[in-house]
């Protein structure tokens, strides 16, 4: 009785030795996050800002210039990008487990086998670009906008190809912790886009044309920057060189990139049609879904290198960290709702519409904070098949018709559409969140370690 009285009043002790302990490692983990997703933000900010001057420089051009390229940097291009951006991640499943299983020599096998699949893929989106004004006119635009519009997404099919390169090359360095290196390339490519579009625009009066091969030659630098530093020494473990072994093994790479691909663009044309429905601007945060990035490369990594615990406590900080952001922006929306439309406009109307939906808009962004959190453990895990079965059934069969039936049929609008889309996103991070906690962490790291081990003995 004595030795079990003893033991319980140790119970106390022990576990105060073991919180500090567990703090220390929450926050190693947290710094290992940031130091991916710190740069990634960086990057993914300058990126997404050479659109957007793109088209606020179109813009002093004339209308017709700006509604053109207005179309095609909210129709044509995230159509290609996402796509392709969700190909890209099924390289980051592999490159992140190659990496952790210390199979260097593999990354630049993948990355090989992932510019092949992704530049055949990608003739297929052709298409869209080639007969860009024929789909305008048919669903009803003028003529003279279908055609200026034809003009842009011919012009923009360089930028296209800029996707298959570019992505696999920054996720091939962020699996080796070289973020840096990305962010300092997109920064430079920024600044030089702003110059060059100044100078076309203002100096040059080049017009449309010239302004949307400004951002194409953006783009490619920022390819070139990273292969130059892959290839002339920054990577010496993971790039060997151009090998034939890329040919192999493509039809696997393929499904698993298609998977990604799909995957990806179910969530990104979910919200897209609550955009294209109401007219309201996409308001989602870059700094929420860039959180994906660093997830994905904490994830496959541990599982590469055969540490299940590590996956899961990475996945365990990543969302806390995730949930920290969401409720800084859930805060400051619900406290300046009545102001945060003034950034926009000084329209009365719309300022009103917008305070109304400031509720929805903060429930959105704190739910944005879970989802891609679970959405960067399913591509370091190598789900993407599952999840785009998931979120097919979530937004298309459970939240696209709750929302056209409570914005339409029952006359509720915008609100109505809205909260249909929340339910669906509701029910893909319910469903994610049951499968993440059943997750056998140490069966997969296993796995993981296997698949890697034979990867390397073929290669």
């Amino acid at each position: 009785m004595e030795c079990r009285e003893e033991q319980e009043l140790l119970l106390p002790q022990e576990t105060s030795k073991k919180l500090p302990l567990l703090f220390k490692q929450f926050c190693q983990e947290s710094a290992k996050l940031w130091q991916i997703a710190g740069p990634a933000i960086f990057s993914q900010v300058s990126l997404f800002s050479m659109t957007v001057i793109t088209q606020a420089f179109a813009g002093h051009l004339s209308d017709l210039d700006l509604a053109a390229i207005s179309i095609a940097t909210t129709v044509i291009i995230p159509i290609s990008f996402g796509f392709l951006l969700g190909m890209a991640s099924a390289f980051e499943t592999l490159c992140g487990q190659a990496y952790g299983a210390k199979q260097y020599q593999m990354l630049g096998i993948y990355l090989q086998r992932s510019w092949v699949v992704m530049f055949l893929c990608s003739i297929l989106v052709l298409p869209i670009y080639v007969f860009a004004t024929s789909v305008l006119k048919f669903i009803g635009q003028t003529a003279e906008v279908a055609e200026k519009f034809g003009v842009v997404a011919v012009w923009l099919i360089p930028l296209h190809f800029a996707f298959v390169f570019q992505f696999p090359l920054q996720r091939f360095l962020q699996c080796q912790g070289k973020n840096n290196v990305v962010a300092w390339v997109s920064g430079g490519a920024l600044v030089v886009h702003v110059l060059v579009t100044w100078l076309v625009v203002y100096k040059l009066r080049g017009g449309i044309v010239a302004t949307t091969i400004s951002l194409d030659l953006s783009w490619w630098i920022t390819v070139l920057g990273l292969f130059v530093f892959v290839s002339c020494g920054g990577c010496r473990q993971c790039w060997n060189g151009f090998s034939v072994q890329a040919f192999s093994g493509l039809w696997e790479f393929l499904k698993l990139s298609v998977a990604s691909g799909f995957m990806l663009c179910f969530e990104n044309w979910y919200y897209r049609i609550l955009i294209i429905a109401s007219g309201v601007p996409n308001l989602n945060s870059s700094e929420v879904s860039v959180d994906a990035l660093s997830i994905w490369v904490r994830v496959a990594t541990e599982l590469g290198a055969g540490n299940g615990k590590g996956a899961k406590f990475a996945t365990i900080v990543s969302a806390m960290s995730s949930m920290i952001v969401g409720l800084f922006f859930w805060s400051l929306i619900m406290a300046f709702n009545d102001k945060f439309a003034l950034i926009f406009t000084s329209t009365t109307g719309v300022l009103d519409a917008v305070n109304k939906l400031a509720v929805l808009l903060a429930l959105t962004i704190l739910l944005n904070s879970i989802q891609p959190v679970l959405s960067g453990v399913a591509v370091g895990s190598g789900w993407q098949s599952l999840v785009a079965y998931i979120s097919v059934g979530s937004y298309y069969v459970i939240g696209v018709p709750l929302g056209i039936f409570l914005g339409i049929a029952l006359h509720f609008g915008i609100t109505g559409m809205w909260v249909g889309m929340i339910s669906g996103t509701v029910v893909q991070t319910l469903i994610l969140t049951f499968i993440t906690i059943r997750y056998n962490w140490e069966k997969e790291a296993e796995k993981a370690s296997m698949q890697m081990g034979l990867c390397g003995s073929m290669g």
